[in-house]
């Protein structure tokens, strides 16, 4: 532990349980944070009086367009991080800072594209996505609001693995938790004190990511960043660009392969149940979000000590992190599982006061999570790939889960079990695409290291 204390930044000396809690914990609390952003505007707007059901289910129509935008800022994030950590392992200074600066700039155009793309076919988009006469105007008042705070929620997101990865996690942490803070304490200001609505839960999320950016600008500009944000390495490099792109493509794909699950499950959803049942699964999805959170923020803390010795050849630390990735991870995930089928009635009053949609919503809650620790052999898998810069690996599985196993399930399913059979497609997709990600990986990655290795 004497390690973390004294060089945070070097991952290739020390003890990697200790050495793995020390970045996966602040990074955890962040991604707890970075979810609140909109978990809290769903549990406000879910117990809205009167209009709290519909207003829910027209947030629920939103996701998969936060999703894009989410999928944009980890094609960026993920894809350079990853490299800026190797980089840092091979001491190549100059390298990291242009990765650093490309991604900066990849990130801040993109956000202003996307926004602009979704302002002019707003409409269209949502009423594809599942909404009608009664949905839609909670919906496009609520995107319209959060679409302005973009380029903040880009940035400030793209931004902390790379704070991760200078061995600042503590640091990415605040990034998320300041913000989110800020959002906690102005939504129901916004909501029910000056009876904004829907339209306040948004002006308070787009106020909380104008402050976790600028946040995580402060500190990417200032002394105590080892590596900076420098105007002369903003400079897009076609090599470097092409390298983010091929290995963020993986984490891109996962978050758009998302977006269509979430299409697909509202306008089947939609058609057999009507908003009651898209309502149900907005609930779901963040109940989702935070199931994934132990695990997610095990494998960003993961990530970056993966990456760095594996730069600097440690191989035997290497297999020894993936051990102990996969270790925590199915732990976490088994006890979240026995919860969540224990207590699917509490977690569904967390976010509605619908008696109709606690009552219906439990049995899909407890069918959707039905064996969901195989997502820890999908999260060790996936998370290997791409530390370890194999992205063609990571793209594919990322693929095989959602497009060839989840989506084709949610259509065919309903026709023999019903409305219900849209819940039963992720449990299944979770053993199939998780066991095939895991040995992949074990039997092409983790066993063929050398067994020699660079000495730490």
């Amino acid at each position: 532990m004497a390690y973390a204390k004294t060089d945070p930044s070097d991952f290739s000396k020390g003890r990697l349980t200790p050495l793995i809690l020390h970045q996966a914990i602040p990074v955890m609390l962040a991604q707890i944070a970075q979810m609140l952003y909109n978990i809290v505007d769903r549990i406000y707007i879910g117990h809205m009086p009167g209009t709290g059901e519909a207003a829910l289910s027209g947030v629920g129509l939103v996701f998969p367009i936060i999703t894009i935008i989410a999928a944009f800022t980890n094609l960026y994030g993920t894809g350079g991080a990853p490299l800026f950590a190797i980089a840092r392992g091979h001491k190549d200074r100059a390298r990291a800072e242009r990765i650093l600066g490309n991604t900066t700039t990849l990130l801040v155009g993109t956000a202003f594209i996307l926004m602009a793309v979704c302002y002019i076919f707003e409409e269209p988009v949502l009423r594809l996505f599942g909404a009608d006469a009664h949905t839609l105007p909670y919906a496009s008042t609520y995107i319209r609001i959060y679409l302005i705070g973009t380029v903040f929620s880009m940035f400030a997101t793209g931004m902390t693995p790379f704070i991760n990865a200078e061995g600042f996690p503590k640091t990415g942490m605040a990034t998320t938790v300041i913000g989110v803070i800020i959002n906690f304490v102005l939504d129901p200001i916004f909501i029910f004190v000056f009876h904004m609505g829907i339209a306040g839960a948004a002006v308070a999320t787009v106020i909380s990511q104008f402050v976790g950016a600028a946040w995580a600008f402060h500190f990417l500009t200032s002394r105590k960043a080892l590596l900076k944000i420098e105007l002369p390495a903003m400079h897009l490099k076609k090599k470097i660009v092409e390298q983010i792109f091929a290995l963020g493509l993986s984490g891109f794909i996962m978050n758009c392969t998302n977006a269509l699950v979430q299409i697909v499950y509202n306008a089947t959803l939609s058609a057999l149940g009507g908003s009651l049942f898209v309502g149900i699964m907005t609930v779901i999805n963040s109940v989702r979000q935070i199931a994934e959170l132990p695990a997610l923020g095990l494998t960003s803390g993961t990530s970056p000590v993966l990456g760095y010795n594996y730069g600097a050849k440690c191989f035997d630390r290497v297999k020894k992190s993936i051990r102990i990735m996969f270790a925590l991870t199915f732990a976490f995930s088994l006890a979240i599982w026995i919860f969540i089928s224990v207590c699917p009635h509490l977690l569904m009053a967390i976010f509605t006061s619908s008696a109709r949609m606690i009552a219906v919503g439990q049995h899909a809650l407890r069918l959707y999570f039905f064996g969901f620790v195989f997502m820890s052999f999908q999260y060790t898998g996936q998370t290997t790939f791409q530390s370890l810069g194999k992205s063609h690996q990571a793209i594919f599985f990322s693929l095989l889960r959602k497009v060839f196993i989840v989506v084709p399930l949610t259509v065919l399913l309903p026709k023999v079990f019903g409305v219900y059979g849209v819940f039963a497609a992720e449990p299944i997709s979770n053993v199939i695409g998780g066991m095939a990600s895991f040995l992949t990986m074990y039997f092409t990655v983790y066993r063929r290291f050398p067994k020699t290795q660079k000495s730490a």
